[in-house]
């Protein structure tokens, strides 16, 4: 029997994965550019893998309908800490090239995006065995990941700057493996899937889960076509416009504090929102919120005075914290529950294809036009967006729509 302390466990474990990941983000590109010298190594890298994160969020999402969750969720993990811990193994041995980090990071894909999407999957259903008021604690949820997400990035430096890149590998594998057996004090039985609510085969799972997002429930399709607008803009700026920004300046090195207090926000949001979602509604966390990432990211688009893009990025941060933490809310209380593995997969999967796409394109527009007009076409997109999200007819019924159950009917059927 699940005792109340399951979902804070689920939460140590999920914080201890968050950490490897993001601090290995930062250790792999300097550790491949040091090895390899060529700057497009990474890029390449990147689009190497994408294509194996999409696919492996769409299997790993089906098969988060058909096995244990639970279970899942340990080997994935245990995938991303063997991933991680066999480059400085084969450093040790032959020596790294560019082919090891490609081979070992479309293993390591194999491993984050299904233990992604299972954690996604696996945390309602322990809030809800321990009695738990969900809306709070996906916020507690997300501010916690927040802060492994400041964290990750400041221990991959520390490694760098006083041990070694590749040793500091070590770590990150450990966080990986520390994860996977903390995730072993969750009882097997909260992960299990019931033989009635089983698919009968992984394509019918996809094909469930696409007629959940885009057929049988509209909130679903616009929280994902908003979120994915959204995501695609805001990672320009951080992934390709803000570093260009510091680079031109000659400022590269105060980039990570513009990041740091997006982060920071973004842990200050999810607290406020945990804190206050019994008073305030659905609708109105969406319009505040939505509108203040707009504010946000256009004060921050315009490149103001340094203090003034610190202060916009932690205002951004704060509100997108709410909107982020009651769009996946939605997500998550709107989807049933045996169809959770193949909607947050198919979900998880696009949100991190689309963006390199998006960021490719204005990479291309930043060459043929400049780097301040092509950022206030990302304004007005974005908040094209906006307006877009906070018009629809389907958005303005959060507080009162309730999910369609005979939409459920229909796909158990």
């Amino acid at each position: 029997m699940l005792t109340k302390n399951t979902t804070l466990v689920f939460m140590a474990s999920s914080f201890a994965s968050t950490l490897g990941n993001s601090s290995a983000t930062v250790l792999l590109p300097v550790i491949l550019l040091i090895k390899t010298g060529d700057p497009l190594a990474a890029g390449t890298l990147a689009l190497i893998c994408g294509i194996p994160q999409f696919l492996a969020g769409l299997a790993g999402g089906a098969a988060l309908d058909r096995f244990n969750r639970r279970n899942i969720s340990i080997f994935s993990d245990l995938i991303s800490a063997l991933s991680i811990a066999a480059l400085p193994i084969v450093e040790m041995t032959s020596g790294l090239s560019f082919g090891w980090f490609a081979l070992f990071g479309i293993i390591g894909a194999v491993g984050d995006i299904p233990g992604m999407t299972a954690r996604d999957v696996l945390f309602p259903s322990l809030v809800e065995r321990d009695e738990l008021s969900l809306q709070k604690f996906i916020g507690l949820w997300q501010a916690l990941d927040s802060l492994a997400i400041i964290i990750g990035p400041a221990i991959a430096s520390v490694l760098i700057g006083y041990v070694s890149e590749v040793t500091g590998l070590w770590v990150t594998a450990f966080l990986s493996l520390f994860a996977a057996l903390v995730t072993l004090f969750i009882p097997a039985s909260a992960g299990k899937i019931k033989e009635a609510d089983r698919p009968v085969s992984p394509l019918s799972t996809l094909k469930d889960g696409t007629a959940i997002i885009f057929k049988h429930d509209k909130i679903l399709t616009f929280s994902v076509i908003i979120s994915a607008g959204a995501i695609m803009i805001i990672s320009s700026y951080q992934g390709l416009l803000f570093p260009v920004y510091f680079t031109e300046t000659g400022h590269e090195e105060l980039l990570g504090y513009v990041l740091s207090m997006l982060a920071l926000g973004n842990i200050i949001g999810p607290l406020i929102y945990s804190a206050l979602t019994d008073k305030i509604g659905k609708r109105t966390w969406y319009v505040v919120s939505f509108v203040g990432v707009g504010i946000g990211m256009t004060v921050m688009g315009l490149f103001p005075s340094y203090p003034i893009m610190l202060a916009g990025a932690c205002f951004t941060g704060i509100a997108s914290g709410p909107l982020a933490a009651l769009l996946g809310f939605l997500m998550i209380e709107r989807i049933p529950e045996e169809r959770r593995g193949a909607v947050m997969g198919l979900q998880n999967a696009f949100m991190l294809v689309l963006p390199p796409f998006f960021i490719f394109i204005v990479s291309a527009l930043v060459t043929a036009l400049d780097l301040r007009t092509v950022s206030l076409g990302c304004i007005v997109a974005l908040w094209l967006v906006i307006v877009y999200g906070l018009a629809t007819k389907n958005m303005k019924r959060l507080d009162m729509d309730e999910p369609d159950e005979s939409a459920d009917e229909d796909i158990r059927k």
